[in-house]
């Protein structure tokens, strides 16, 4: 597949002119003082589908034959990616069937079906929808959609452009991985509209592929247990590896607990309501404050599609103010415990 070029990137947004608007990025004082940097907050949560997988998806179909959408199209997702193509293909009238996890969050099922797209329920992780995917392609003689295309990248990548045109004296921006569109995007952007910009990726360490990917040079896959699914894939996609490697500053990995504790400091200290993916990049300011302090940086929260049973975690997961009185008290411990050993 082709790279996306800058371009690609000015045609999307073209594209999108008329049916989407910018989101807001917004500062917060009380999130500030938290994290202990200057943070500006890409409110892609606002989006008409909650994330900003609709920015690629209305791209694709844009650019797609009359064939091919005459045809249809079949894609497969966790949720946030179905919901994109499924928007899209409302818009152009396009007929849409998206393969979902067999235990698929129930919100963004009846989300996907409200949009007028098939759903089928086959597969327990998205890999493996994948596979039920490219058969239902075939059976209906449909365009598969992959989750990597460089149409999608392209439609994506129009969210760091206005990132960038906001704020373009940036330190860092913050990207949430799942299968790395965002952050591909990001690089691209970034190398074009701000090039002394650091591009840091975050995953879920639950789910590393995308890290491991990175960090191997080749694509792998990898064990996938993260409780935000829109982290939660066991592979490395092509295309994204190819345009991030070389270009992303880091990529740093962290714990689900973690993202939690970022949900709840999204919806105390930024009035904001985010998914596990969409709080992943606080959650990486606050693991890492060595690379973050005092700094300008950008976090994208990617997406607002939580169920009703993941806020109930967020609820009672601990802030960061209590989870560093319990690391310290575990450190604490833990050298109490050497100090007897020695003396012993």
């Amino acid at each position: 597949m082709r790279i996306p070029t800058f371009t690609d990137a000015l045609q999307a947004r073209r594209v999108l002119h008329d049916r989407l608007t910018p989101t807001p990025m917004w500062s917060y004082p009380g999130l500030d003082a938290v994290l202990g940097a200057n943070v500006h907050v890409k409110h892609e949560n606002v989006q008409p589908v909650g994330a900003f997988k609709v920015r690629g998806g209305i791209t694709l179909l844009s650019s797609m034959s009359e064939e091919h959408r005459r045809r249809g199209v079949v894609s497969y997702s966790t949720g946030n990616h179905a919901q994109s193509v499924a928007y899209a293909a409302r818009i152009f009238g396009v007929p849409c069937c998206i393969v979902m996890p067999e235990r698929a969050n129930p919100e963004k099922v009846r989300a996907v079906r409200a949009l007028g797209s098939d759903v089928v329920l086959e597969g327990a992780t998205v890999d493996e929808c994948s596979s039920v995917a490219v058969r239902v392609a075939g059976e209906r003689g449909m365009r598969l959609v992959q989750p990597d295309e460089p149409e999608l990248i392209a439609g994506v990548s129009t969210c760091y452009m206005e990132i960038f045109e906001r704020v373009p004296d940036l330190d860092a921006v913050v990207v949430p991985v799942g299968s790395g569109t965002g952050a591909a995007a990001a690089c691209l952007m970034a190398a074009a509209m701000a090039p002394r910009c650091r591009v840091i990726a975050v995953q879920s360490e639950a789910s590393p592929a995308g890290h491991e990917s990175f960090r191997q040079g080749k694509c792998v896959s990898h064990s996938n247990r993260t409780v935000a699914e829109g982290l939660a894939t066991g592979r490395g996609f092509v295309l994204p590896q190819e345009i991030v490697r070389g270009k992303l500053s880091d990529f740093l990995l962290v714990s689900d607990a973690a993202i939690r504790s970022a949900q709840r400091l999204m919806m105390t200290h930024a009035h904001t309501m985010a998914e596990g993916a969409g709080a992943a990049a606080v959650a990486a300011v606050l693991a890492r404050p060595d690379l973050f302090a005092d700094r300008k940086i950008a976090v994208v929260c990617s997406g607002g599609n939580a169920s009703a049973a993941e806020m109930a975690e967020v609820l009672v997961a601990p802030s960061p103010a209590e989870s560093a009185k319990k690391r310290a008290v575990a450190v604490e411990g833990g050298l109490s415990a050497e100090m007897r050993v020695e003396h012993a």
